[in-house]
């Protein structure tokens, strides 16, 4: 039995990331302009990083708070009071170590190996993998594209419930799509899982990149506090902080508990020192991610209108995150284009395929960056669309 035959099947079950396989080919090339990971190019802001800074010189460097320390908690609570107009309590939040921690922890918190998670495609891929190795299944909702837009189908939604089915997640505003769940949708998804006594799992991280104004619809605007809802989420866009890997979830507090023991055996809390840094992102940081989202709307409109004037790309500029979902005409393999995108013109995509269902005619791009750059990287992308 060789090293990898010995292995634990729903380990050896995880996918290569296809969006790491292309940056993998292309990392570190000169002129790169590089739209494929979902992340900005500015540093975190120097009032969150000197914060952790501070705190790590004056000893926060022990074991901590299994939940996050109370000023973090209470920093959550005022947050999304702010933003979101609630009441929680501090009991409500939990400090994870990074979004994708929120999801996986929320995973095994809802489902058992056997059963069955609905969630919308294209999606972010990490979802889909946290439940495969977790030994749940992966059940996914097609997204519907027509006219540039995205819209789902609460028919097909209920038509892939079955009785192995524990949850619904739901990613809105959308990574890879833009799309933007409607308040409506979102009461009737509600609706489902109110009828089939599911959980909902809510990442609702790009809530505030909505382009219409103010924030995106939340199922925080239509739930009652006896709904089976947990939200998933992270410090990573707003705030420009993905390579911290600090993330919370929010859950009513009679689930605790299980989340505490979980987070206990998994990484036992996150580092004080960067629970600070949280806490100042939390409470100073509002004109920060403002700053972030005008930044954002500038360079959406740069490309977009850029791409969209070839009259050889099917898109609409995305309601909310910041993604661009492009499909181009005359490419059929999107992972081979991607490759060949790099090398001929040094802009880096990520293919659609690494999505799941319904990606695979599109490439996505982050737009969150130098609108010199978004600049750059739409001449160079519409030359090359010129020429297939």
């Amino acid at each position: 039995m060789t090293f990898l035959e010995s292995l634990s099947p729903r380990a050896l079950a995880a996918p290569q990331s296809g969006i790491v396989e292309v940056v993998n080919y292309a990392r570190g090339r000169d002129g790169l302009i590089p739209l494929w990971v979902g992340e900005g190019d500015l540093p975190t802001p120097d009032f969150i990083s000197d914060a952790a800074v501070a705190a790590l010189k004056a000893g926060e460097t022990f074991y901590t708070w299994q939940r996050g320390i109370p000023e973090l908690r209470q920093a959550l609570a005022d947050y999304y009071g702010r933003h979101f107009g609630t009441s929680f309590g501090p009991q409500h939040f939990f400090a994870t170590g990074s979004g994708m921690q929120a999801i996986k922890l929320s995973v095994e918190a809802l489902t058992s190996p056997g059963d069955e998670m609905l969630y919308f495609t294209p999606a972010w891929p990490n979802i889909a993998a946290a439940l495969t190795v977790s030994g749940a299944k992966a059940v996914g909702v097609p997204l519907h594209f027509g006219d540039g837009r995205w819209s789902v189908d609460l028919a097909q939604v209920e038509a892939a419930i079955t009785p192995r089915t524990r949850a619904i997640f739901v990613n809105t505003p959308s990574n890879p799509t833009g799309w933007v769940a409607s308040e409506e949708d979102l009461r009737n998804i509600l609706a489902l899982a109110r009828k089939h006594g599911l959980w909902i799992m809510a990442d609702e991280i790009y809530a505030l990149f909505f382009y219409a104004g103010g924030r995106a619809p939340s199922f925080l605007d239509v739930m009652d506090p006896e709904d089976r809802i947990v939200f998933v989420n992270s410090f990573s866009k707003n705030w420009c902080m993905t390579g911290w890997r600090v993330g919370w979830i929010v859950a009513p507090p009679e689930i605790g508990q299980v989340l505490e023991n979980l987070i206990q055996y998994s990484t036992s809390g996150v580092a004080p020192f960067m629970q600070r840094g949280a806490v100042a992102a939390l409470n100073d940081g509002d004109d920060f991610i403002r700053s972030n989202i005008e930044r954002a709307t500038v360079c959406r409109d740069l490309l977009c209108d850029t791409l969209i004037a070839t009259n050889r790309v099917q898109t609409l500029k995305p309601e909310g995150a910041f993604y661009a979902f492009l499909k181009f005409d005359g490419i059929k393999d999107v992972r081979a284009a991607a490759i060949d995108i790099v090398d001929k013109t040094g802009v880096g995509l990520a293919p659609g395929t690494a999505f799941g269902a319904g990606g695979e005619s599109f490439l996505r791009a982050c737009f969150l960056r130098n609108p010199d750059h978004i600049r750059e990287a739409g001449a160079r992308l519409a030359d090359y669309i010129s020429k297939l």
